[in-house]
């Protein structure tokens, strides 16, 4: 089953400093690297990680679309139960969201430079946004590298402040950077989430051969059988802005969302 949210410019983006990071360093590998302070040392550029166990590169899977959902310029792994998402900024869809349970993983995939990985970067514009905010975050090394733990400050439904807890996950691959941002259960306790860092790992991404920027979305389609469905309450949960660090849903299960006494 399928829905379809629109993002909403003028919804609360949770957080918003986070999307003003990830813009501007959009924008900067935009008009180009290397514009370092005069007196801070360069950046040291990396290239990608191995990656043994995925995601994968499309020219890496013989037949990506065996047990997966084709939506362009991702083939998202099927598993029983599975509810997904798609994501819409203007006409394009941006982003696919995979909801199991009482657990989420959202995937969107961005273009790369061709010999340098953009995750290190990404994280740490991440981890400052949210610290501006007054949340916290915690690097750690996961199932699946270097990843963001965060509690991130909401407003809950009754007006008072709460904190959400998300995973930011992330792999750079051959001109191409998958982000997932995992949330319910399976952030709050890392241990729940083995089927969803599975679906991230068996994620395929196509990248294409044309000309994209540093940090433009790959562009999603809908399969030609799905079934659009209002997305209902979700329509009106908050969105985060963000390229790299949006769309998160504030999912109600669980013990997501905790009000601070």
């Amino acid at each position: 089953m399928f829905g379809r949210r629109k993002r909403a410019e003028k919804q609360e983006k949770l957080p918003a400093d986070v999307e003003a990071a990830a813009d501007e360093a959009a924008t900067d590998d935009a008009e180009g690297a290397g514009n370092d302070d005069a007196g801070g040392a360069a950046r040291v550029k990396l290239p990608p990680a191995p990656r043994p166990d995925g995601p994968w590169d499309v020219s890496e899977v013989g037949k990506p679309g065996e047990g997966r959902v084709d939506l362009g310029g991702l083939f998202v792994p099927g598993v029983e139960g599975m509810e997904l998402r798609v994501e819409v900024a203007g006409d394009a869809i941006v982003a696919a969201t995979v909801v199991l349970r009482d657990s989420a993983v959202q995937l969107q995939a961005f273009a790369a430079p061709k010999r340098e990985g953009i995750w290190d970067e990404i994280r740490e514009e991440i981890a400052g946004g949210i610290t501006k905010q007054g949340g916290v975050i915690d690097e750690i090394e996961g199932p699946l590298g270097w990843e963001l733990r965060a509690q991130v400050p909401v407003k809950l439904p009754d007006g008072k402040g709460g904190v959400q807890v998300v995973r930011f996950i992330g792999v750079d691959g051959p001109r191409w950077f998958l982000r997932g941002v995992i949330s319910g259960q399976g952030a709050v306790q890392p241990q729940a989430a083995g089927l969803l860092e599975q679906i991230f790992r068996d994620t395929v991404v196509v990248r294409g051969e044309a000309p994209m920027a540093p940090r433009d979305p790959i562009v999603l389609k809908l399969p030609q059988d799905a079934e659009m469905v209002p997305d209902g309450i979700q329509q009106e949960s908050t969105e985060q802005g963000s390229r790299f660090a949006g769309g998160i849903d504030k999912l109600s299960r669980g013990p997501e969302i905790t009000e601070i006494r």
